[in-house]
């Protein structure tokens, strides 16, 4: 059902809310404390209870942190938000472009004196609170209470979801052999796991602990035998001990940290995602820092899990095709608004029967609305569908087989010419990325350019990445692998991204397309030289939008794909809606 995404906070509660916490910091003896977006899971989506960035501020991104001072606060966030904090932070907070202004270079131009900076150790990782301490000399970073918690009155209770499995025939290997196979790599007698979708993988379950994303929270430890030791809240697991069996122990949550310390020998730690006050608790065992040992296995999807994942696509474009069908009836008449535009699309994922969430808060925008790129429409903001506007609806689903996340943009009424030339640039990079090979040991940042060059060549860009990874009835967003400038982590076979490339004018319009890719072995090239090397499958298949494209822009290969595309896209999907939306995917799936 749809919900209606009124922020937790708003301008006008922020200056009350920021002179209770400086109250705090004073009676704690701190001059300056950060309040990032984190749990103590270190991963990008949080429960309510951990939005304290959002209750304080207002700010409502997927990324970002504030930190406070008795005489200056600023909230930093990277160039998708930058529209959007202007509307959702009040006068007392500034904005500060990151990561192009750093952390301590901005504390260190605050208080040049330095200062006690406080934080809770465990929200901030390993690797941050180290860079912290070299890069502020001046300062004394003092670990403690969070103070946020504190002045926060009605915070949520911690969440109880119970956890589930994920079968057999959907996970594509047991979790004992997961076990034993990571077991045998490790370098340490045992490693920590704090992240929910790595124990989520690792044992085969899921949870509902997060919202639109089916992960467990709690924390686990394996051991070089391959046991491993789950902590959870009080009665989530309960459901799930006969499917982990004798080698998987069910501990309670508040056992964790003395089970930590009470650990000997070698012991491995992510640094970029670990607590940092996991790693202080630490206090026998020796450390051996690492990367958490279940991203790599869990981003290249197996066998099954690819399967699952065109299963779920297949799916999700049958309810998208028949949600496009009925926007381009129904919008020319009027009266259609965003919030409508999210309730149908929704209803059309639901009636799929197979659906278990979205994905994430659809982001539907208007016009001027679609400029900002993480829009998530509200009762205040939302706008009716004006006549010669773009709409942008990036949207996906869960399903138990596979995780969905698409893009289009779509005409309403007359596009302008600069609607199509800037649509059709961005479809030539998401073309691009769609058709290149390239050698194994290639990495996101090599490919990231490709999507960009149309958009260069007419002095245009975007500010967010062009791709990221997405897991197998897991977090829509999912590392290490990506698309990006910042992407250095090799592809591999297996592994599913997404490809969309962006253009947006603010106060005017906004373009997104975007297909989910897998990668595969590129399959043999006449007049190669054999070498090895790896290519994408588009899992995705929804038209574009025709009344956008200039085909004079296109080159003859450019137009070849999006045919073939629209091809496949009509065998695959028209034999499964009905007659009517048939119709329309004949016309809309035609030739160019």
């Amino acid at each position: 059902m749809f919900q209606s995404f009124k922020a937790q906070s708003n301008p006008d509660q922020g200056p009350a809310r920021l002179n209770d916490l400086r109250a705090e910091m004073l009676a704690a003896g701190v001059d300056a404390f950060v309040v990032p977006r984190a749990d103590a899971h270190q991963g990008e989506y949080v429960a309510a209870r951990d939005a304290r960035l959002r209750w304080l501020t207002g700010f409502s991104g997927s990324a970002g942190f504030c930190v406070v001072l008795q005489d200056r606060a600023g909230v930093f966030i990277d160039g998708r938000y930058r529209v959007q904090v202007l509307a959702e932070v009040a006068d007392c907070y500034a904005p500060v472009h990151w990561p192009e202004v750093q952390l301590a270079d901005w504390l260190k131009e605050a208080r040049p004196a330095g200062g006690v900076l406080g934080y809770d150790p465990w929200l901030h990782s390993v690797d941050e609170i180290a860079k912290l301490r070299a890069a502020l000399p001046a300062f004394d970073l003092r670990a403690g209470d969070n103070l946020v918690d504190r002045i926060w009155q009605d915070q949520p209770a911690p969440p109880a979801a119970p956890f589930a499995v994920q079968p057999l025939d959907l996970a594509g290997e047991d979790h004992a052999a997961k076990r034993a196979r990571l077991a045998a790599a490790l370098g340490a007698d045992a490693c920590v796991l704090t992240l929910p979708d790595s124990i989520a993988w690792l044992l085969n379950i899921r949870g509902n602990d997060i919202p639109r994303n089916p992960v467990p929270q709690g924390f686990a430890i394996l051991y070089r035998n391959g046991a491993v030791s789950l902590f959870a809240g009080a009665g989530k697991a309960d459901g799930i001990a006969d499917h982990l069996g004798p080698d998987v122990s069910l501990r309670d949550v508040a056992d964790f940290l003395p089970e930590l310390q009470g650990l000997t020998g070698t012991v491995q730690i992510d640094p970029k995602t670990c607590p940092d006050l996991v790693a202080s608790m630490l206090a026998v065992a020796r450390q051996v820092h690492a990367p958490d040992p279940c991203i790599l296995p869990k981003a290249c999807k197996n066998a099954t899990e690819i399967a699952g994942a065109r299963a779920a696509h297949d799916r999700d474009a049958v309810a998208m095709v028949r949600f496009l069908a009925w926007l381009d009836t129904t919008a020319p008449t009027g009266g259609l608004s965003e919030i409508d535009v999210v309730r149908a699309l929704e209803a059309f994922r639901r009636e799929t029967n197979a659906l278990c969430d979205i994905s994430f808060e659809t982001i539907c925008g208007s016009g001027p609305n679609a400029a900002i790129v993480h829009y998530r429409v509200s009762e205040a903001s939302n706008r009716p569908l004006g006549q010669d506007a773009l709409l942008l609806v990036d949207s996906g689903g869960q399903y138990q087989d596979g995780t969905t996340d698409i893009t289009r943009t779509i005409a309403i009424g007359t596009p302008t010419a600069t609607h199509s030339t800037c649509y059709t640039r961005v479809l030539q990079g998401m073309i691009a990325i769609s058709r290149i090979r390239f050698p194994r040991g290639v990495g996101g940042q090599h490919l990231d350019a490709l999507a960009r060059a149309p958009l260069w060549l007419a002095g245009m860009d975007y500010d967010h990445g062009t791709g990221h990874g997405v897991g197998s009835y897991l977090s829509v967003h999912e590392g290490p692998q990506g698309i990006s400038r910042r992407s250095e982590v090799a592809l591999h076979e297996g592994m599913i991204l997404s490809n969309e490339p962006g253009y947006y004018r603010a106060g005017d319009f906004g373009i997104r397309i975007e297909n989910l890719i897998v990668t595969c072995k590129a399959p043999p090239l006449q007049g190669g030289d054999g070498r090895d090397m790896l290519a994408f499958e588009t899992l995705t298949h929804v038209p574009f939008e025709r009344r956008l494209i200039d085909v004079d822009l296109l080159s003859d290969a450019e137009r070849d794909w999006i045919d073939r595309y629209h091809a496949d896209t009509l065998t695959s999907i028209g034999p499964r809606v009905d007659q009517a939306t048939y119709e329309w995917l004949v016309a809309a799936c035609a030739p160019l």
